[in-house]
């Protein structure tokens, strides 16, 4: 399954692939042909990175599950940061069920986005209010990625691992876990958006 929102990307490149094969092969111009190996390379690539894969999330109101694919790369002040690299899915889920709040776009800079300085780059955040309480996802643009994606608007009600945006091209998302929740993460541990369990009431988590 691809993401959605990207099938412009994949048609902009087929289409240039397919032209420059075509006039390769008419006028037997090598750099065309050239274009068309390189193009034929990135349409797969993009097939590749914008996939989005089915995930089976058991809904639990007492769960918070992680946003994104890819290495937690920091957990302080009750957030936890998760870094998506290249080969990571990057399409992003809700961490618990509840109605979208806000939605408010932050512009800012591109550096990397696992250095702790990237907290003034450009960023989406978004208030869900829960059962459990108010739950805070931040998406972060990273070096590569210039592009948020939101698929959920203010007000819409949302599903724990429902689809609600994708980061272009390497980033990080950041969920802000309640008080009442134990984290059960660790700094260095690989994630699964919609499906790892990262934080838990203390109540049923005795």
């Amino acid at each position: 399954m691809i993401a959605k929102g990207t099938f412009s990307w994949l048609a902009v490149v087929f289409l240039s692939t397919t032209c420059c094969a075509l006039l390769s092969y008419v006028t037997s111009v090598t750099y065309l042909r050239q274009a068309s190996y390189v193009g034929a390379a990135l349409f797969i690539f993009f097939l590749w990175f914008f996939r989005d894969p089915v995930r089976d999330t058991k809904v639990c109101k007492h769960c918070v599950v992680a946003p994104a694919d890819g290495k937690v790369v920091d957990i302080r002040d009750r957030k936890v940061c998760i870094f998506m690299n290249l080969h990571n899915v990057h399409v992003n889920r809700a961490p618990v069920s509840g109605r979208v709040r806000t939605i408010t776009h932050i512009k800012g800079g591109h550096i990397p986005a696992f250095c702790k300085d990237s907290d003034r780059n450009e960023r989406t955040v978004i208030l869900i209010d829960a059962d459990v309480g108010e739950v805070q996802l931040t998406q972060i643009a990273g070096t590569l990625a210039r592009r948020i994606v939101s698929y959920v608007r203010e007000g819409d009600d949302i599903l724990q691992g429902q689809r609600i945006g994708m980061i272009r091209l390497g980033s990080r998302v950041d969920v802000t876990i309640p008080p009442q929740f134990n984290v059960l993460c660790s700094k260095g541990d690989r994630v699964y958006a919609g499906e790892t369990m990262i934080a838990k009431t203390e109540i049923t988590a005795r």
